[in-house]
């Protein structure tokens, strides 16, 4: 049996589920034996990677438009998924966020997993944006967030005023599109077992006791659950 078991997770930043999902996974790994022997990868995605902010930009009226709604359903939707959160401890703010293109935001997140700081930053960016209502494709936002994590003032200062880590950027994405990833969060368990979806704790306990107990990997992963959990998608969230 291999002694670490690799869990990758796509992501995007603007993803309330992939927050909800980390949450999960995290309570997952409490109920895991083997909780010690587990790496997590975060892996980069862009749920609209062209999109550019305005100071106009409104979440409700955007989800409106987008799904051809009126603002009372956009809103309910909101607020559906903002009781989602609470059952996993979060807090979110949707009144307050702030619309951004988050590829500043992943950029930084590579930097991050350089130094193994990738897990500490991903927290700290969903709680920008998902509950404190900040900008995260702001500089002097992210660098803030950087230096609290223990990354390096001017590390930070030359990747933001750069395009380092564009290319592994979209190199994740590419390696999500080649698996049949279409909606995040998405888990792959060492590349055996896939899991769509902010699932249930449960579901990713199984999982990770299943692969455990397999112990040995193959390379293509199998999604294991026959439909998809919470997730969002380029059309939005589900």
């Amino acid at each position: 049996m291999e002694n670490t078991l690799k869990v990758q997770i796509w992501s995007d930043i603007m993803c309330p589920f992939c927050y909800i999902g980390k949450r999960r996974i995290e309570a997952a790994l409490q109920n895991f034996e083997h909780k010690n022997a587990v790496e997590i990868e975060w892996k980069s995605f862009q749920l609209d990677a062209g999109f550019i902010a305005s100071p106009e930009d409104n979440l409700v009226d955007h989800l409106a438009e987008k799904y051809r709604k009126d603002r009372d359903w956009a809103q309910d939707m909101l607020d559906n998924m903002t009781q989602n959160a609470k059952n996993s401890g979060l807090d979110f703010h949707f009144e307050k966020a702030v619309m951004a293109n988050s590829l500043n935001a992943h950029r930084l997140l590579h930097l991050a997993k350089k130094h193994n700081l990738a897990n500490d930053l991903e927290e700290l960016l969903f709680k920008a944006y998902l509950t404190d209502g900040k900008n995260v494709n702001d500089l002097n936002t992210l660098k803030t967030l950087g230096l609290e994590v223990g990354l390096n003032a001017e590390a930070i200062d030359e990747v933001l005023h750069s395009d380092a880590y564009v290319t592994e950027v979209q190199q994740d994405i590419k390696e999500a599109q080649a698996i049949g990833v279409q909606g995040v969060p998405f888990f792959v368990f060492d590349s055996k077992y896939a899991v769509s979806g902010a699932q249930h704790v449960e579901t990713f306990v199984k999982t990770l006791e299943k692969v455990w107990e397999e112990g040995k990997f193959e390379i293509k992963p199998t999604v294991l659950n026959a439909t998809d959990g919470d997730s969002c998608g380029i059309d939005g969230c589900d």
